[in-house]
């Protein structure tokens, strides 16, 4: 397509958005949001896919097929829309940009459902953010005066990011065409933040056995600082890919990132679907006197035994009330449990139903990992070599639950990094120039074995913690799971096991 026909089909388009937003005759929704985007000094308007679906069902389509060119002239026609409304506020802002919401059908994607066949669309991507980097400011417009011409020079500058214009020369010019030197005039220059963000598919979305996978996303001017590492986020964005060049030579492979336009927090609430049977049983079950002991058996059924312990595991599962106080304290609700007893004795298997009974919940070992990988980390973004915060398993759980399993494992250090986390509910990160306060409200569920091997009646509990100063007051319940080998006990455990697989084999 020649350039003059390019320019007469964004004029279409623009025409047709312009007659979406000025909707004075229908309901004024639209223009009633553009004064108050004015009255509020911002630059960006939401945008609902689902109204502009009802107006224009082709625009609509082509905005998600090719969100490119569409939002090229979706964006031209609100400037000429905001200098309807104030002209001197349109003058005075160079570009409005637009956010938008509602159903995206088949482009709702994931990080691991997002392939090739959604490069150049328009997609709403759920994940939880893993790193981001440092805000930093980017070169948009600068000027530059030249004392002895004493003329004044001006230069835009565009990337692969930008939508309307071919990426520019990166050189920044330090002399005119006849070679006399240049003043950069910063004042006068013009520049947007921009910071970069790496989005992960939810844990417990991942398929087991494969290790998640990620997306990057870039984040420029109002959409910095909207998020944080361990944030679930639903981000709506352009999916394109960027050249991956070496010299005058490809590999044929290509970076791919997601460029937002709108960015919404998810994680504060853990939503459940509840129909009006579930309701109905909710209430019958809430008459009975026996509901903690009932619910209690019905954790982890198949193991025999351990009645105190299912309800301890219960009540860190259901967990307290959180309190926060006007002068900014928090009285944490989450309640931590730490199981201590002989090898063999179904901790590790108690561990495995908490993880698929939880919502939300992460695992690991004392052995397999670290205070760093438990908490938060700062590395070196390997492409543009700044500092970036990465998240770890602590605050990617956070309203959730953290299974430790082989507890004693774990260094004197390791263990030191996650006191924060179990008395505050939030990681502390001051290292390499970064400072930062991350949520971390998970309740902690760790299983250990007796320091001496094994555990013994005549001997108080607490010498079998490893390092128990800290960690019995640190801990809400302390259980001892001991071995039991009396008679009665093992006739009961064989019948647990018979009913069991009885069960399993009628089915």
């Amino acid at each position: 397509m020649e350039d003059g026909d390019f320019d007469q089909r964004l004029r279409d388009l623009q025409r047709e958005y312009l007659e979406f937003l000025d909707d004075g005759e229908d309901q004024g929704i639209y223009m009633e949001l553009v004064k108050q985007m004015i009255a509020e000094k911002s630059k960006r308007l939401m945008v609902n896919i689902n109204d502009l679906r009802r107006k224009n069902p082709e625009r609509a389509c082509k905005l998600l097929e090719n969100s490119f060119e569409e939002q090229i002239a979706f964006q031209r026609a609100l400037k000429e829309c905001v200098s309807s409304v104030d002209a001197t506020y349109a003058k005075h802002e160079e570009e409005f940009f637009l956010a938008f919401s509602g159903s995206f059908g088949n482009k709702h994607v994931t990080p691991r459902t997002l392939t090739s066949r959604y490069l150049g669309n328009l997609i709403c991507l759920e994940g939880i953010v893993t790193r981001a980097s440092l805000v930093r400011p980017k070169v948009v417009r600068s000027v530059h005066y030249c004392p002895a011409t004493k003329k004044v020079i001006e230069r835009k500058y565009t990337d692969l990011t930008s939508f309307e214009a071919f990426p520019t020369a990166a050189v920044y010019p330090t002399k005119d065409d006849e070679g006399n030197p240049l003043e950069t005039e910063y004042g006068l220059s013009r520049y947007k933040d921009h910071q970069t963000l790496t989005i992960q598919e939810m844990p417990e979305k991942a398929p087991a056995g494969q290790l998640p996978r990620s997306v990057d996303v870039i984040c420029d001017d109002d959409l910095v600082d909207l998020c944080k590492p361990g944030d679930r986020v639903q981000i709506v964005g352009n999916y394109r890919c960027l050249p991956n060049k070496q010299g005058s030579f490809t590999s044929g492979t290509f970076r791919t990132i997601l460029i937002a336009n709108s960015i919404t927090q998810t994680n504060k609430k853990i939503s459940l679907t509840v129909t009006r049977e579930d309701v109905k049983l909710c209430k019958t079950l809430a008459r009975r006197k026996n509901i903690f002991d009932l619910l209690s058996h019905s954790l982890a059924p198949s193991i025999h035994g351990h009645d105190y312990i299912k309800k301890a595991i219960l009540c860190l599962l259901l967990g307290g009330v959180e309190k926060n106080l006007p002068n900014g304290t928090r009285l944490r609700g989450d309640i931590n449990v730490l199981l201590i007893g002989d090898p063999s004795v179904a901790k590790s298997q108690l561990l495995r139903y908490v993880l698929l009974t939880a919502p939300r919940g992460i695992t690991t070992t004392g052995r397999g990992s670290s205070g760093v990988g438990l908490t938060a980390a700062v590395t070196t973004d390997h492409e543009t070599g700044e500092r970036r915060l990465e998240a770890g398993a602590m605050v990617l759980a956070d309203r959730g639950v953290v299974c430790i399993d082989e507890f004693d494992k774990m260094s004197d250090a390791d263990r030191t990094a996650i006191h924060e986390v179990m008395e505050q509910g939030r990681v502390t990160v001051a290292k390499a120039g970064v400072h930062a306060a991350l949520n971390a409200r998970c309740a902690v569920l760790a299983a250990a074995n007796p320091v001496y091997g094994r555990c013994c009646y005549a001997v108080d509990i607490s010498r079998y913690v490893v390092d128990n100063s800290r960690y019995v007051a640190d801990t809400r319940y302390v259980s001892a799971t001991v071995q039991l080998v009396k008679a009665f006990c093992a006739a009961h455990a064989v019948q647990t096991l018979s009913v069991r697989y009885t069960y399993q084999a009628c089915r």
